[in-house]
This record gives C-alpha cells, sequence and structure tokens, in this order.
C-alpha cells in the first residue's frame, strides 16, 4: 500500500473550497435574503437590512477616503445607538479596527485608551462630548480626528468634530468595493479591560473568533430566525457579546437603549415584542425589584443571557417567577464575552424554582464552539477532581479566546501559560462536568484556616428580602486571620438590623462563613458596574 495519504493527492485548498471565516459575511448574506427586514430600531427610526448593508459600505467608503488603512483603529464614544450598531461591519469592511470606548470612563482613562490605540478618527455621541472634549486636550497635538454623532432623539450635550456622521456618510460610495481579510486572523475589534488598579489592558479580537462567537451565542441561546433583541448590554462590552454580528447572522432586529431602567426596558418588551435581552445580576436584579405595574401585559416568552459576578439563586428565581427564561453563561473580555454556558436538561423542569435556579446559578460547560474549559492548579497545570469540592483556576483555550493584549507581550504569554487561558477566577467541578465560580482568587477569604467564598456568602444574604446589592471581603482579624466583612444597600422602604441579617445567615449556613460585620450604603462601582470590591477591602482594613 502506498504511504502518500491519498486524502491530500490534488485536493488542494483554494477560492472554491475555503473562505475566510468574518462576521461581515453575516450582514451581506442577511442584506440579500432579507433585505426588507428591520435590522435596526430607534425612537421612530426603522432602518431595513438592505439600508444597512448600503450605508455600511459607504461608511466604509468614507473611511477609506478619509485616511484610514488597513489595521488603523477608528474608535466610537456611543450608547446602543444605529450608528454603533453600524460600526461593526462599516470600520472591518474598511480593513479598520472597531473600538467602542466605554462611555462611563473618566476622561484621563479615554485620553490613554485614545493613545496606546493609536486611534486615527474618533466619532463622539453629544452625550458623551464633554469627556471626550476633556480626554482630547489631554492627548495634546496626537489626537484623532473627531466626527460626531448627532441623534436627533437626543437633546443636550455639544458637537466638537468637524463634521457629523451624516455628512461623512455622504463622502462615501454605496457602491464602492470592499473585502474580507486575506487572513481570518487580522484583528477585528480591540476592548479594553476594566482594570481597577492601574491601566486597562487592550485586548484584540480576531475576525476567525468574532464570526464563531457569534455563532456559538445564538447556538447556546437557542435563538430563533427572526429575533427582537434589545441592547441591554453594551455594544463596548466585549462588542456587546458579538450580537451585533450574531442578530446579523440570524437575520433579527435590534432595538435601542439609551439607558438601562426599568421602564424602557418593560415598554420596549411590551411594544416591539422584545424576546431577547442580556444583562448583569444588577440589571435582572433592578428588574426584580421594579414596580409590578411594569410588569403587566407581558404575554410572550422573553429569553435572557446573564453573566458578570455570579447572580445569586434568588435573583434568577426572580426573573423565572415573572416567566423570563434565564441562561446564565460565563467569559471575559478576553474571551469575546460568554465562552461557557449553563447547558439545561429537560428534567431539570421538574424541580422545585429553588432548585432549579441554583443550577442555574453555576456557570456550565463549555460553549458549543469553544474548545476547551478545564478546571486546574495554576501551577501545575494539573486538572482538579470533578468533586464539586476542590477549587481550582478555570482554564480556556480555542478559537474563543483573543489573539493578546496590544503592545503587552508579557502580559500575553503569563495569560497564555501552559497552553490555556487563566481566568484568574476560581472554581469548583462538579462530577457532571459543570462549572461552578467560588470566587476571584483575589476574593477568597481565609478564616482560621478555612477557605470561605465570598459568592457563596452574598448569595445567601441576597436571599433577605429587604437586601438590594451586597459585596462580601475580607476584614483583618486578630484571631481568625480574616472574617467575612458585608457591605450591603438596601431596597427602598426596607429596614433591617446588622444583627438580624448576621443571625438569618447563622441560620442557613456555617457559622464560620457568616460575616462578622455588616455595613450599610451605597457599593462603589466600576465604569461597567462591577461592584469595587478593592475599595470595600481598604474599608475593611480600615474598621477599628
Amino acid at each position: 500500500m502506498s504511504s502518500t495519504n491519498i486524502f491530500e493527492m490534488g485536493l488542494e485548498r483554494g477560492a472554491a473550497n475555503h473562505e475566510v471565516l468574518t462576521p461581515l459575511s453575516f450582514l451581506q448574506r442577511t442584506a440579500r435574503v432579507y433585505p426588507e427586514r428591520l435590522a435596526h430600531i430607534h425612537h421612530d427610526r426603522r432602518q431595513t437590512w438592505a439600508e444597512t448593508y448600503r450605508r455600511c459600505v459607504q461608511m466604509a467608503s468614507a473611511l477609506t477616503k478619509a485616511g484610514v488603512r488597513k489595521g488603523d483603529t477608528v474608535s466610537f464614544i456611543c450608547p446602543n445607538i444605529t450608528e454603533l450598531f453600524e460600526a461593526h461591519f462599516a470600520v472591518p469592511m474598511a480593513g479598520a479596527v472597531l473600538n467602542a470606548v466605554n462611555t462611563r470612563l473618566d476622561a484621563e482613562s479615554i485620553a490613554f485608551i485614545l493613545q496606546h490605540a493609536e486611534t486615527r478618527i474618533l466619532f463622539v455621541d453629544r452625550e458623551f462630548s464633554a469627556s471626550a472634549e476633556q480626554a482630547l486636550k489631554l492627548m495634546g497635538a496626537e489626537r484623532p480626528r473627531v466626527i460626531d454623532i448627532d441623534d436627533p432623539f437626543y437633546d443636550g450635550g455639544a458637537l466638537i468634530g468637524d463634521t457629523d456622521y451624516e455628512a461623512f456618510l455622504g463622502t462615501g460610495d454605496e457602491n464602492a468595493e470592499w473585502s474580507v481579510p486575506d487572513d481570518e486572523w487580522e484583528a477585528i475589534a480591540l476592548n479594553y479591560t476594566s482594570g481597577t488598579t492601574g491601566n486597562p489592558k487592550g485586548v484584540v479580537y480576531h475576525h476567525r473568533g468574532a464570526h464563531l462567537n457569534a455563532l456559538s451565542n445564538n447556538l447556546s441561546w437557542d435563538m430563533v430566525q427572526h429575533p427582537v433583541y434589545l441592547w441591554t448590554l453594551p455594544m463596548f462590552h466585549c462588542n456587546g457579546w458579538c450580537f451585533p454580528w450574531g442578530i446579523a447572522a440570524a437575520a433579527g432586529t435590534g432595538v435601542s437603549l439609551r439607558q438601562v431602567r426599568a421602564e424602557p426596558i418593560f415598554d420596549a418588551i411590551k411594544t416591539h415584542g422584545v424576546n431577547y435581552f442580556c444583562g448583569a445580576p444588577i440589571v435582572l436584579n433592578m428588574l426584580n425589584n421594579a414596580d409590578d405595574s411594569l410588569k403587566q401585559g407581558i404575554e410572550h416568552q422573553v429569553k435572557v443571557m446573564t453573566a458578570g459576578a455570579a447572580p445569586p439563586a434568588s435573583v434568577i428565581a426572580g426573573m423565572e417567577a415573572m416567566g423570563f427564561a434565564v441562561t446564565h453563561v460565563y467569559g471575559l473580555t478576553e474571551t469575546y464575552g460568554p465562552c461557557v454556558v449553563c447547558a439545561w436538561h429537560d428534567h431539570w423542569n421538574e424541580l422545585p424554582l429553588d432548585e432549579r435556579a441554583r443550577l442555574k446559578a453555576r456557570q456550565g460547560v463549555k460553549a458549543p464552539l469553544q474548545e476547551g474549559v478545564m478546571i486546574a492548579n495554576p501551577q501545575t497545570m494539573e486538572a482538579v477532581p470533578q468533586d464539586g469540592i476542590t477549587m481550582g483556576e478555570i482554564m480556556i483555550r480555542g478559537n474563543l479566546v483573543m489573539k493578546g493584549y496590544l503592545k503587552n507581550p508579557r502580559a500575553t504569554e503569563e495569560s497564555f501559560h501552559g497552553g490555556w487561558f487563566h481566568t484568574g477566577d476560581l472554581a469548583v467541578w462538579h462530577p457532571d462536568g459543570y462549572v461552578e465560580i467560588k470566587d476571584r482568587s483575589k476574593d477568597v477569604i481565609i478564616s482560621g484556616g478555612e477557605n470561605i467564598s465570598s459568592i457563596e456568602v452574598e448569595d445567601m444574604l441576597y436571599r433577605h428580602p429587604a437586601v438590594s446589592e451586597v459585596a462580601v471581603v475580607a476584614r483583618p482579624d486578630e484571631k481568625w486571620g480574616e472574617t467575612p466583612c458585608a457591605f450591603i444597600n438596601l431596597k427602598p422602604g426596607h429596614e433591617v438590623t446588622e444583627a438580624e441579617l448576621i443571625a438569618f445567615c447563622r441560620e442557613h449556613m456555617a457559622h464560620f462563613k457568616t460575616p462578622k460585620t455588616i455595613i450599610f450604603g451605597e457599593l462603589p462601582k466600576t465604569s461597567t458596574g462591577k461592584i469595587q470590591k478593592f475599595r470595600l477591602r481598604g474599608e475593611a482594613k480600615a474598621l477599628k
């Protein structure tokens, strides 16, 4: 027999049988197949997929005519409106890299990002013109060209650019030629981590990962064809978990949302028939606690995808009680958003609500198009036993992992040690293969030699009817080394004492895990809405 591989003889890769993976193909297909279907709704503005495609081609042409070249960065400081949605296609159509900037950042952080990214053109919505203008002043002479986004449905802010979006769009050709990247490894987007200490790191996405994660999210969520998706999740956060591209793949309709508040969310669900939206646990908690009158009149199923800090089981239970189907996912900026999903089993539907919520609070298993998830010892890289007890670090590898950190090879190398991406999250592996986060490595409380999961204590406190928000950190203790200290924000109109909350915890969990100190008040948050535990640790350390 011949030693030659017969399946390689004369079977070459070529234009007829191989194409670069890019999410730009989703827009092209949907515009051709469903040209008259709505792509985006922004107040009274309705835009079809055919119109969206034409505008994206025209914007790509305008960018090219303005001097944007392959590999240049184009930044947007903009809410979840049509222009930012279009940018997810138009910018990479020009061969450039999209940088959607966190709109909640201060001027100094924005200036750092624009300089680090070497932004060529900056589009600024007038709502954020003040912070953008201040950032540009900090940059001095090395500043990008500024183009205004003058949203007619927003009254306020100022125009600080040399032209506006629509006028700039008009300089382009809607019939211009554009092409997919030569290599799917080419960068498509740049996102910055919301670092709580030091400067944020620039996370680089490639076309292949964006294409695959968009499809992976749709698959893991059982997203139907033609979904109506509400933009509660910021598009600046992991490119909206890749849903701008995923909605295009499903020929869906996106609904704008400038501000994440309960009233407009419930109104959009009822008015536009929204059946999908994403949100952090804090958003779900807000909807749970909303006035009952807002919740009336929803007669269709709404699917919710949530991630971030592990959502308390009580929050999931509250959403399920409203008839919202919750899918819990896990991911990071470095993994294009969700890459682990709590895949549901039909027989779990027979369980009581509390038990279903407990199962849904687990992070789950690898997403459909992720290659590997492992809980391991970060030093030895040995997987921990699947006993639901032994903690290790969550490790991820596959196509849904970033190219690396921009201009930071050392951090990239460290994060990829051992051929896996190190998340920094500590978790256990259950016998059924499901992952459950127990803490960030820096948030574990070690009391009398025992490891206490701050998330476990938070979950218990969330079950108390008076608690709206909670964060648990370590407080130094002469006898025990550390003890749990809880910072709590109560629901409006509710009262509860420190002693009552401690007694509540002691009744439902091991006594050594119960908080020894409780402090009431507003919780400090990052620009992305994450509770700043490093500040709370400082406050706990300063307590006498």
